[in-house]
């Protein structure tokens, strides 16, 4: 068959004959760090404004449930078609922006993050193994699959794929989705491949619309292209069996080429989650707004800065990053998620930065935008010269009794660098959860049912524990 040695055979091969003991215990468990992140953020996404939309929406359509149907996380126990499932699920993981993120090798990879790997990877194979009754160790190696390939292709496509407007956790992410679908339908090798293609063609989505819906709308999008591709090549539906690396395929339309040495026999080896590492958020914010926001917030708790006293607050980066984080004057919670210039005007003034900080009362309050006015957000020059691995950002305080007091970080807290403790984790999943309207006994069962996935015989026994109480619908 044409293209037998080709790229997209050689990670259909991957996806097909990956054995679950192939994964590495540390790496097994990030996994199920990363899960337990997912599912605590739907709940909080879910009664987001967006989360809300996307509901009505669904209900919107006349769906009717359906016996071997999937749950809505956060809903009201709706038991949809695994397709619209994973498309609301996905919406809700990114729709705060407080998912985890992929850290990237290459300097000439902006941000040094590429995807967000979850939010795409993990609904579709959970709408499918709810379904279809399946064991979380089954479930977990095809999430596994779904990360690696769509970080390994995030990591291979050209930069200017990022740099040019594509989202990728919305591109690369519909392939991820695919791989993690088809490894739980079993599909077979040619089957795969045409999965794979099949995704490629739905990938879409556009930085533009960072801080608004349609941010998170791209993640729920990829997370259902890839349940799409997969049921319908499991029916015979077909497509080309390299449109990865064909010379009309997603690589070279989506990013003009890729750098094979990055993807190519690289799948596994190293597992992404292993290095360079995956992040888990402290903030519900862009993740550039985050070595920033980790300096700021030692510097305040190590000097005792109070808001009164600060004149100025100077933030230097490379020259990318305020190209992502393009609202320097918000007015809702969406738009602050990604201003520099909120985050180090919020944790000035209230010394946190979580999901109760990001509202649009909150924005909009006279003392946050009046201490908005004093952050001064530009590039740096020994920020650009760091590289665009890292998210280097420089900090410098000038407070009214004239000191100055000055911090710098690459990365901030929750990367591979300086990660969350499971403890840590755990109580940021109880934040989200009580967002969500989860009780605290309901949490904490799912918590112990993640880390101890590997050992259900059928994943309901989470599922079931994410729909809102009775009395509550």
């Amino acid at each position: 068959m044409a293209g037998e040695r080709s790229l997209t055979a050689y990670i259909a091969d991957f996806i097909v004959d990956t054995k679950a003991g192939a994964i590495p215990e540390d790496v097994a468990h990030l996994g199920k760090r990363s899960v337990l992140d997912g599912i605590g953020l739907a709940l909080a996404g879910a009664a987001s404004e967006t989360g809300h939309i996307i509901r009505r929406y669904l209900a919107s359509l006349g769906l009717a449930a359906v016996p071997k149907g999937s749950t809505i996380i956060g809903g009201n126990g709706e038991a949809l078609p695994a397709r619209f499932a994973a498309f609301a699920n996905g919406v809700s993981i990114h729709a705060d922006d407080y998912d985890d993120t992929q850290l990237a090798v290459s300097k000439d990879r902006v941000y040094g993050l590429l995807t967000h790997p979850t939010a795409p990877a993990l609904p579709p194979v959970l709408a499918l193994a709810e379904r279809d009754g399946r064991a979380g160790r089954e479930m977990m190696i095809a999430y596994q699959i779904g990360v690696e390939v769509e970080s390994k292709i995030a990591e291979a496509i050209l930069p200017r794929h990022y740099q040019h407007g594509f989202h990728s956790t919305a591109t690369c992410g519909a392939i991820g989705a695919a791989a993690g679908a088809s490894r739980l339908l079993g599909l077979d090798r040619e089957q795969t491949r045409r999965a794979l293609s099949l995704a490629a063609s739905q990938a879409g989505g556009l930085r533009e619309n960072f801080g608004t819906m349609t941010k998170p709308f791209h993640a729920g999008r990829a997370a259902e292209s890839g349940v799409v591709a997969a049921e319908l090549v499991a029916l015979g539906f077909t497509a080309s069996p390299i449109a990865l690396e064909a010379d009309r395929g997603f690589f070279r339309a989506a990013g003009g080429g890729y750098s094979a040495e990055m993807i190519d026999g690289k799948l596994g080896n190293p597992w992404t989650f292993a290095s360079p590492g995956v992040s888990i958020k402290p903030h519900p914010s862009g993740s550039l707004t985050h070595p920033g926001m980790h300096v700021l917030l030692d510097l305040i708790q190590r000097h005792d800065i109070r808001a009164d006293q600060v004149k100025r607050v100077k933030v230097g980066t490379n020259h990318n990053m305020p190209n992502a984080l393009i609202h320097h004057e918000p007015h809702t919670e969406l738009q602050a998620k990604f201003s520099m210039e909120f985050c180090m005007a919020i944790l000035l003034i209230e010394r946190t930065a979580g999901l109760a900080q990001f509202t649009d009362e909150v924005v909009n309050r006279s003392d946050v935008q009046e201490m908005i006015r004093r952050i001064d957000f530009k590039t740096h020059p020994d920020a650009e010269a760091a590289g665009f691995d890292k998210m280097t950002t420089i900090i410098e305080i000038e407070l009214d009794d004239g000191r100055v007091v000055k911090g710098v970080a690459d990365f901030g807290k929750g990367s591979p660098a300086n990660p969350m403790s499971d403890d840590e984790l755990q109580r940021k999943f109880g934040e989200c959860a009580r967002w969500g309207g989860l009780a605290d006994a309901a949490a904490q069962r799912v918590i112990d049912c993640v880390w101890e996935i590997e050992s259900l015989q059928d994943v309901r026994e989470i599922t079931r524990l994410l729909v809102r109480p009775q009395s509550e619908r």
